[in-house]
């Protein structure tokens, strides 16, 4: 079983995309919603350096953006 954090925003269209991938793909994730929690904004932003979404963590792998190929691989 994968531990799988999505930091996103509810208007972020690849946000939306990652999130349809993982549901189809049947992997449970938490949801931080940057926009509106600013400890979650904080967190994503101590982990990858980045100020854009989505950020995606797996199993610690730090994924940006909606990097199907590598989350394929991540998730195997």
């Amino acid at each position: 079983m994968h531990k799988v954090k999505i930091f996103s925003t509810p208007t972020c269209p690849w946000c939306m995309r990652a999130k349809q991938y993982l549901d189809a793909k049947g992997i449970a994730y938490e949801n931080a919603d940057v926009s509106s929690n600013e400890q979650a904004q904080e967190e994503m932003i101590k982990i990858s350096g980045q100020m854009g979404v989505p950020v995606i963590v797996v199993d610690g792998n730090i994924v940006v953006g909606f990097d199907k190929a590598r989350l394929e691989e991540l998730l195997k």
